[in-house]
């Protein structure tokens, strides 16, 4: 992004001032601008900047208590309520893992992060945010009621870094990867893929192959990748929670995938979203957006792994859904009879 198109920072701060109930998102986008230079112009007026790295950010959150993580793509948001804690540090991923935070960290990508104060008439609202390198939001954790508010101030102390621009300079967003196709490896990718022992061995045998993961599943071909009806999201999300089984639910971008486990309970659609609105886990999903749906099967050691994974038009990944074994086993014979039920397409491009 030029420079020269950025606004000023007094400018951006005067246009969230028009709009302060616009997220901060949809702001940025209306100005043209990456989210991160949306909330850099706010350092100084309740925002600070802080290191970004998450050795530094994750021990410092593990003393807020309860707090709302949030990870989202362009067309899902995953919300979960709970404690950070049992941080496991590494230079190319690192990991969390509570009852209820599950993320896998990929620390290249925490560029930039701010911690925000605003003040509103129900008190003061508080988060530490983090962004990629091109201005993109990869992480964020929501402050609670139940939060230990008194910890704040020292935690932002200590991670405010000493340079406080209210400027920043985002790098150019990568473009769209789409799906990168092997037809003349199919043969391979279909007797390697029938070898796996665990679904990690997945994106290492595509790499091998110089292909992705949709570009895999597309030449695979069933039993292996099934492309399902787009429009049959909602069916399949009813039908888990008719059936109470517990799932998986996986979203995640360059940055972070966060993971809810446990069951679905409350499904409320409204326009072009579809949202789960669950005690601890919120998921707001934009169905249109779902240009391509998958039914894929791994095997594993303990047996096959099932998931549904959905694609945008850009071919990213949107979310991943898998059942949750019992008893050491991958597989689950209701999650697999709902995958089975799900209808088929034909045409996906090749």
């Amino acid at each position: 992004m030029n420079p020269r198109t950025v606004p000023l920072p007094s400018e951006i701060r005067a246009y969230r001032e028009k709009h302060p109930e616009m997220r901060a998102r949809d702001a940025a986008d209306s100005l043209g601008i990456a989210e991160a230079q949306l909330v850099a112009a706010g350092v100084g007026h309740g925002t600070t900047r802080i290191a970004a790295h998450p050795d530094r950010i994750i021990p410092a959150v593990e003393r807020l208590g309860e707090v709302m993580a949030l990870t989202r793509v362009d067309a899902c948001v995953h919300e979960k309520v709970g404690a950070y804690g049992n941080y496991r540090p590494g230079e190319h991923a690192a990991m969390t893992l509570t009852e209820n935070i599950d993320l896998r960290i990929f620390p290249t990508h925490w560029v930039h992060a701010f911690a925000i104060e605003t003040e509103t008439a129900q008190g003061p609202r508080r988060s530490l945010q983090i962004f990629d390198a091109a201005g993109d939001a990869v992480h964020k954790i929501h402050l609670r009621d139940g939060s230990d508010h008194a910890a704040w101030r020292d935690i932002v102390d200590e991670l405010a870094l000493p340079e406080q621009s209210d400027r920043l300079d985002a790098s150019p967003r990568p473009p769209a990867e789409g799906a990168i196709s092997r037809p003349d490896k199919a043969d391979i990718l279909r007797a390697e893929w029938a070898k796996l022992t665990d679904t990690h061995q997945f994106l290492r045998l595509c790499a091998k192959l110089r292909m992705n993961r949709l570009g895999a599943y597309r030449i695979a071909g069933e039993p292996l990748a099934r492309p399902l009806d787009p429009h049959c999201v909602d069916g399949m999300l009813t039908a888990v929670r008719d059936a109470g089984i517990e799932v998986m639910i996986f979203v995640g971008n360059r940055g972070c995938i966060q993971i809810h486990t446990g069951p679905v309970r409350n499904l409320r659609p409204m326009g072009p979203w579809q949202n789960i609105m669950d005690p601890g886990f919120n998921l707001h999903l934009r169905r249109d957006k779902v240009a391509e749906l998958w039914a894929v099967t791994k095997p594993t050691r303990r047996g096959p792994a099932v998931s549904v994974e959905a694609f945008d038009a850009q071919g990213g990944l949107i979310f991943q859904i898998f059942g949750v074994g019992k008893e050491g086993r991958d597989s689950r014979p209701a999650w697999g009879r709902i995958v089975s039920a799900l209808p088929s397409v034909e045409g996906v491009p090749a």
